[in-house]
């Protein structure tokens, strides 16, 4: 007679069998399936100020960049609203010594923003495979590579960079944080991440308002040949994720 305590069971039923805490049963009479709008529609200038909503820049004391980043912009994205962010975030953060990249609350992003974040921290030159992500549905897989050319310069490979995570960092944000630890670029200080999926679609259950969230897509690193999906990323210093920014300043 419940449907919620039904989904209840019956994700407690999958988990219990698979081991896969991705897959979930949900009752959602009101369920509407997301439609992202449409880049044209929207003009630079409101773009920019919805991504200055998700980021938070400051320089610290001791010259350290800060960037609080709880949505990863995709690539198209990132072109249309480049000069603008570059003005409002790169600039600011160039002439730093350091860098703390804050994905304690990342939570949602874009596959194609991965190269693109990854590229800054990176040479242009020789071009590095930083992932590969198959997709079930269509049976492809595909490579990211990093990118030989950017908007604006780039941080480089000498100066420190510290990635922020917590319990609740989530998909694309744990990619990019997994690709930098094993290119050794970053140091990842705080929590092991959720262990998300780059994709997940929810799928309707026949005529009903039940739904199925199954993850679709797999990323598996080049250098490790595994995936950060299920177990998440290990931190190389582990702290509560409240203390992860102070301990991350008191390393550099």
């Amino acid at each position: 007679p419940d449907p919620g305590t039904l989904a209840s069971v019956l994700t407690e039923g999958v988990k219990n069998t698979i081991s896969d805490s991705r897959v979930k049963v949900t009752y959602e009479p009101e369920y509407v399936p997301a439609v992202p709008p449409a880049m044209p529609d929207i003009p630079p200038e409101q773009l920019a100020g919805m991504i200055k909503a998700t980021v938070k820049v400051e320089v610290l004391d001791g010259n350290i960049a800060y960037l609080k980043i709880q949505h990863i912009i995709g690539e198209e994205m990132a072109q249309k609203v480049g000069p603008l962010l570059l003005e409002y975030i790169w600039d600011k953060v160039l002439p730093t010594s350091a860098m703390i990249l804050d994905f304690r609350s990342a939570v949602s992003g874009e596959l194609s923003g991965i190269p693109y974040i990854v590229s800054y921290y990176t040479d242009s030159e020789p071009l590095i495979h930083i992932d590969s992500v198959y997709d079930r549905p269509s049976d492809i897989t595909t490579e990211l590579w990093s990118m030989p050319t950017l908007l604006g310069k780039r941080y480089g490979t000498s100066k420190p960079l510290m990635i922020l995570t917590s319990k609740n960092t989530l998909g694309v944000a744990e990619d990019v944080a997994y690709c930098l630890k094993n290119l050794k670029r970053a140091t990842i200080v705080g929590e092991n991440t959720a262990g998300g999926t780059v994709k997940i679609d929810k799928i309707k259950v026949g005529d009903t308002d039940f739904y199925v969230s199954v993850p679709v897509a797999k990323s598996i690193n080049p250098i490790t040949g595994k995936s950060w999906e299920i177990d998440g990323v290990a931190p190389h210093v582990e702290v509560p994720a409240e203390d992860a920014l102070e301990t991350a300043v008191a390393i550099i």
